[in-house]
């Protein structure tokens, strides 16, 4: 079986260069990071590294195995932080997956309330669009985007509950030509340079690709990036237009506007998924409601 230790110092003699500056960088001696890389070569029956004039340089396979050992470590580490919290009599979480406008909108209520329930509570929020999940505890509550018009998913194990359907709306400078109309086809985006705040085609993404392909047309993007709030920065900037769910645009920064979608209207679905856990089903029952509350409140906002 590999050792991680090994594994993180291979990443870590990589990163630095040379076993030299590994080690001082990891409070070793150079001798002992040596050691450990002579074993781990013995464990994986690799070649890690080749002699170079006086110096060694790393073989392909050291790059490829410290590169594959990333996601594993992450898990370790996530692993060595339970066992921290078990031996201090801290391991009470609630895990939260959400997407980035929901982290910002709705988790400093969800936080609040269920630190009310149970203060010493210790709330870990990671975004679920796009990373996979690695390093991170199983969520306790998965907030999702789906299509408004497609089937709702259902997770093994969690519980669904569908907190709101909203419209996804035009972001323009205040300044540009179309920002006075009350309410905007998708058509009349279509010759505009467009900002796309979802370089990774999460759920959000192809909700809107899906759109307009229904209206005839490609955006034609000028920037792409994977930050809301950096994108409405671009559109304020004149770099091009943008269209986003009414949740990313609570707080509109100064010289934009924001423009209903009319034909079509275009719309998500937010559901969140809660973790059938009968040991802190009250705890998970409260957030939930939080939510709701949340929800219902951006509605009518």
């Amino acid at each position: 079986m590999l050792n991680p230790r090994r594994l993180a110092i291979l990443r870590a003699v990589l990163a630095a260069g040379s076993i030299n500056r590994a080690a001082r960088n990891l409070s070793y001696s150079p001798a002992t990071i040596s050691q450990h890389m002579t074993a781990l070569a013995k464990e994986t029956g690799l070649t890690l590294f080749e002699k170079q004039g006086r110096g060694i340089v790393p073989t392909e396979a050291a790059r490829q195995l410290a590169d594959q050992a990333q996601s594993l470590l992450a898990d370790f580490g996530r692993l060595d932080r339970v066992v921290a919290d078990l031996r201090g009599g801290q391991a009470e979480h609630l895990a939260i997956a959400c997407f980035a406008s929901a982290a910002e909108r709705w988790m400093p209520e969800v936080v609040r309330t269920v630190h009310r329930h149970q203060p010493n509570l210790t709330v870990e929020i990671s975004l679920n669009e796009p990373v996979d999940g690695r390093g991170r505890r199983r969520p306790d509550l998965d907030i999702r985007t789906e299509p408004a018009d497609g089937a709702g998913v259902h997770l093994d194990g969690y519980r669904r509950h569908e907190l709101t359907v909203e419209e996804l709306v035009a972001v323009l400078p205040a300044a540009h030509p179309l920002a006075g109309a009350p309410g905007l086809a998708l058509r009349d985006l279509e010759g505009e340079p467009w900002v796309d705040h979802d370089i990774y085609d999460s759920p959000i993404g192809q909700i809107i690709q899906s759109a307009c392909g229904a209206a005839g047309f490609t955006p034609r993007y000028a920037a792409r990036l994977d930050d809301h709030r950096a994108a409405l920065r671009l559109v304020a900037a004149g770099i091009g237009v943008a269209v986003l769910p009414r949740l990313a645009v609570a707080e509109l920064p100064g010289g934009l506007v924001a423009r209903p979608l009319v034909r079509p209207t275009v719309l998500r679905r937010i559901a969140v998924h809660a973790r059938r856990d009968r040991r802190r089903a009250d705890l998970i029952a409260r957030a939930v409601a939080q939510l709701h509350d949340s929800a219902r409140r951006a509605e009518t906002a």
